[in-house]
């Protein structure tokens, strides 16, 4: 264990605690910058100790995305079926955003790399695709289709893409509430995107062609 830990703070000793020792170095010296090493010496940890608990630096960043994906898509599973499809997903969504007010700032250092650093871009494209996989896997269910089919693909895409826009307005506002944004934005797909029960999205047959009129 390094003994050049940050003044004033004790060695991490949880993989929460390494994350928000790193969050503040990438806020403060920039994330290609900031190396494993630099991080693990300002966590009072060795770097074996940090490969214990991430991958790469590129983890750090996202945190346990992991567990609240798998939370996430247990929300999904119980959502009762009168509850209208783009409905119970903003639910879903906003559950798995929600923040207790003392973890806000932390979040908004790690929704500002996620979304503005281009070095994390293709990682976090992983990320995205898990998460979209969750919504299509929910919206097959609903609409029973195969959940490569183009509507719950579609619903996967658009709401990916609404969270992306709330946290965008969010992390432009720090008045703004993230709840509330994502409320937002997912009633009014619900207004503008209303999902077809399957039989209407299922493609139709080709009609044949028609014969020219004989002269």
């Amino acid at each position: 264990m390094s003994s050049t830990a940050q003044a004033g703070r004790p060695p991490a000793t949880s993989r929460a605690e390494l994350e928000v020792v790193a969050l503040e170095l990438f806020h403060r010296d920039g994330f290609d910058a900031t190396t494993v090493d630099r991080i693990a010496e300002a966590a009072g940890v060795s770097r074996r100790t940090f490969f214990r608990y991430y991958a790469s630096k590129n983890d750090v960043v996202w945190g346990d995305f992991d567990a609240g994906l798998r939370a996430m898509e247990a929300r999904l599973t119980q959502t009762p079926d009168d509850v209208p499809l783009l409905q119970g997903l903003g639910q879903a969504v906003v559950a798995f955003n929600a923040l207790p007010p003392e973890a806000v700032p932390a979040h908004r250092q790690r929704m500002a790399l996620i979304l503005h650093v281009p070095a994390l871009q293709a990682h976090s494209t992983l990320r995205y695709a898990a998460w979209r996989d969750v919504v299509a896997r929910f919206a097959a269910r609903r609409l029973d289709l195969p959940v490569d089919a183009l509507a719950p693909q579609l619903v996967g895409h658009v709401a990916l893409a609404a969270a992306v826009a709330s946290y965008e307005q969010w992390l432009r506002d720090e008045r703004s509430d993230l709840s509330g944004l994502l409320r937002a934005a997912f009633d009014a797909l619900a207004i503008s995107l209303p999902v077809a029960p399957a039989a209407r999205v299922r493609a139709a047959p080709a009609r044949p062609p028609r014969r020219p009129p004989r002269g």
